[in-house]
């Protein structure tokens, strides 16, 4: 297999409460989070450079159930993921594990459970 540029090419999140769920993530990123239906599934669109960077959207009507325990999604947090991961409680979240420096020049992590219970890590250089 030839080296991609991202490991990533694209991420859904389950969710069972769209509406809720979509929330949540436009009260926490500080947007207005787009959506659409595709197929049977309605979807919500994290903000990313179409063509250029790595997209992903929130999945209400697939098959998958949100779980704290399957593979977690790294989101970026912009600048410093503290800004992004203060505002979790207010918006119906919780903060499982707080902002942790990867190792020097690494950047930081956190993680934290979303609206529908799944467990989603944040990272920032700051």
């Amino acid at each position: 297999m030839e080296m991609t540029t991202h490991a990533i090419a694209w991420f859904d999140l389950p969710v069972t409460d769209f509406d809720r769920a979509k929330a949540f993530y436009s009260a926490i990123f500080d947007f207005d989070m787009p959506e659409m239906m595709m197929g049977p599934n309605r979807m919500g669109f994290f903000l990313h450079k179409q063509g250029e960077g790595v997209g992903g959207a929130i999945v209400q009507g697939s098959n998958p159930v949100p779980s704290r325990d399957g593979a977690r999604v790294y989101l970026s947090a912009g600048q410093d993921l503290s800004v992004v991961l203060d505002r979790v409680a207010a918006a119906g979240g919780e903060v499982v594990f707080g902002k942790t420096e990867i190792a020097p020049g690494m950047g930081f992590f956190a993680y934290f459970l979303d609206t529908e219970g799944n467990q989603v890590g944040l990272h920032s250089m700051g």
